[in-house]
């Protein structure tokens, strides 16, 4: 033992453990994101800093609850998550316009089944 303190998880490594959470790939995140798989590659390996945009940008679309993401307190998302929600809202994203009105279209129909 060296006597140092351990080091603490970055904000890099949060924003990489966020994406592992919501099981996405750098390519699905940045996405996500509208940002180039290589920022956000760039971003895990603290090969760039982590701006206030980007830390808007993943509170906003993945529900992350800001105060963790800045300083590891507290819980990963304001609210848990339900996983196959989040996983859903994810895929129904990355959906063109036209597939996400036929998927919506058939969730209706799926419940108007339900409810008969």
């Amino acid at each position: 033992m060296n006597g140092t303190a351990p080091e603490r998880a970055s904000i890099n490594s949060r924003i990489k453990q966020i994406r592992e959470a919501l099981e996405m790939s750098q390519r699905r995140f940045s996405f996500m994101l509208s940002l180039s798989g290589s920022y956000i590659a760039r971003v895990e390996t603290k090969k760039m800093p982590v701006n206030p945009r980007l830390v808007k940008l993943i509170v906003s679309e993945f529900g992350v609850n800001e105060d963790w993401l800045k300083t590891g307190r507290g819980e990963m998302f304001s609210q848990n998550p339900d996983e196959k929600f989040t996983k859903l809202v994810g895929l129904f994203r990355e959906l063109p316009g036209k597939y996400q009105d036929f998927v919506l279209k058939i969730v209706e129909h799926l419940l108007e089944m339900e409810n008969a």
